[in-house]
């Protein structure tokens, strides 16, 4: 006689009907927000237990880093289960960590400029839609990467520059990316907003047709005073700066090629938001700050910290001293790298010479010296610095003056000393002293801004 059929095994809807109180709320908050909507249809109860919104908090808090119910715009709705369907509704056609990644770089980027540089944070646009990125897309004759279509979605970059030269004056030193001045070569980077992405990109294939053809560039950042372009490659996600040799392709990495996600990835092809993130981290830690450039204020990419910044006290005058690489600017012949330096001088409580206090005291020399793989390059001493002999007191704003270098080969490093006299020149209270300045590298970095 043959033994009856096995049972049917119970749907799972009915093992979590049979779940009570926090056993229930646990195994919900533990399946996700897609599985809760699913199970909210297999009865009433289940459907009122999905519908406690603090299950909705935290699917709101771990798939979209939102701690509000608001909208994608910032609007407040009823509650986190409205706020979650809204937000799927926006971005359901992208990876959700994605989605929160970028959501949370733009979120501590608005916060950090708003609070320290609100000039640029006025520059800001609204995000672009899905209509708009298909557009820029149809327009260019190829798709862009995922994450780079997130970034113009929460936020189209900075104001465009446009024919109007006073208005692109008055926004110039704002560039979110910020650059370095010296001498007549003035560099401020702005991310570009998706319609001068398409229209800057036309006119580059224009100009450089026979070099670029085939390929698939973007120019995703541009400097207003002196040209600075990088571009960004669709094909990969990868990141590019333009070379003083940009004419015949001469182009250098910006972010670590290692850590650009493949395209087989959820994350892939990020190389624009990891060099973004990158940006925003040395904001946040106080690598790079703002600085005034006359009567503007701009992000200066001197690094203000060690390694990158070397600083030493002698005879209580404060030295610190970094510098920047400049792909850009074309040095002379054999002169492969440029670096600008920035060099900052200052009396934190007063000058000190063989236990005697001085009200100031006043630069008179300058020596460097200035190394490529550890050979000498350059030995060099001279009056003042870039024609000027600062007076130095005590607690006043640091005396900052920028120059620059080439060499021929990286690694390199500048050293030196400023000769000083207490009192000024034109009347020395004393004999002249030596302050030390603290080796500092240059070197092509691993990012490049």
């Amino acid at each position: 006689m043959a033994s009856p059929p096995p049972p049917e095994p119970a749907p799972a809807e009915a093992g979590v009907e049979s779940m009570e109180g926090l056993v229930l709320d646990t195994v919900i908050s533990r399946a996700g927000a897609r599985p809760a909507a699913a199970l909210a249809c297999a009865s009433t109860r289940l459907r009122t237990a999905v519908a406690d919104d603090s299950l909705w908090r935290g699917f709101c808090a771990e798939d979209l880093g939102l701690d509000a119910p608001v909208d994608p715009e910032g609007q407040p709705l009823p509650s986190f289960q409205v706020a979650y369907k809204v937000w799927l509704e926006s971005f359901g056609m992208y990876p959700l960590p994605m989605v929160k990644r970028v959501k949370q770089f733009w979120t501590s980027m608005k916060t950090w400029l708003s609070e320290n540089f609100p000039e640029a944070y006025r520059t800001l646009c609204k995000g672009v839609s899905e209509a708009q990125l298909k557009s820029a897309e149809d327009d260019l004759g190829f798709k862009l990467p995922m994450p780079t279509k997130l970034l113009y979605r929460f936020c189209n970059a900075q104001l465009p520059f446009s024919e109007d030269h006073d208005a692109n004056k008055s926004i110039s030193t704002h560039g979110l990316i910020g650059g370095y001045a010296f001498y007549d070569h003035w560099v401020n980077v702005h991310l570009s907003p998706l319609e001068q992405i398409v229209e800057e990109t036309k006119d580059f294939y224009r100009e450089f047709h026979d070099v670029f053809h085939g390929r698939k560039f973007i120019v995703v950042a541009t400097s207003w005073f002196r040209p600075k372009t990088f571009l960004l490659d669709c094909s990969n996600g990868e990141l590019y700066v333009g070379t003083y040799n940009l004419t015949i392709g001469g182009m250098l990495p910006c972010v670590p090629k290692a850590l650009i996600k493949p395209a087989e990835n959820d994350l892939a092809q990020d190389g624009l938001l990891l060099w973004l993130e990158e940006h925003l981290r040395r904001l946040q830690n106080g690598m790079i700050k703002t600085r005034m450039l006359m009567t503007s204020r701009y992000i200066s990419l001197y690094p203000e910290a060690p390694p990158s910044c070397s600083s030493v006290v002698t005879n209580g005058i404060k030295v610190r001293s970094s510098a920047v690489f400049v792909p850009e600017h074309p040095g002379g012949p054999g002169e492969k790298f440029m670096f600008t330096y920035s060099i900052r001088m200052s009396v934190p409580e007063a000058c000190m010479l063989g236990g005697v206090y001085y009200s100031s005291c006043q630069l008179c020399s300058r020596h460097w010296t200035i190394r490529s793989c550890d050979r000498v390059v350059s030995d060099v001493s001279g009056g003042g610095v870039i024609g000027q002999y600062p007076v130095l007191l005590p607690g006043e704003d640091e005396f900052v003056y920028e120059s620059c270098t080439p060499l021929p080969k990286v690694p390199g490093s500048v050293e030196g000393s400023f000769s000083f006299v207490p009192g000024k020149l034109i009347r020395p209270e004393g004999k002249p002293f030596e302050v030390m300045v603290a080796p500092f590298p240059l070197q092509v970095p691993e990012y490049i801004f």
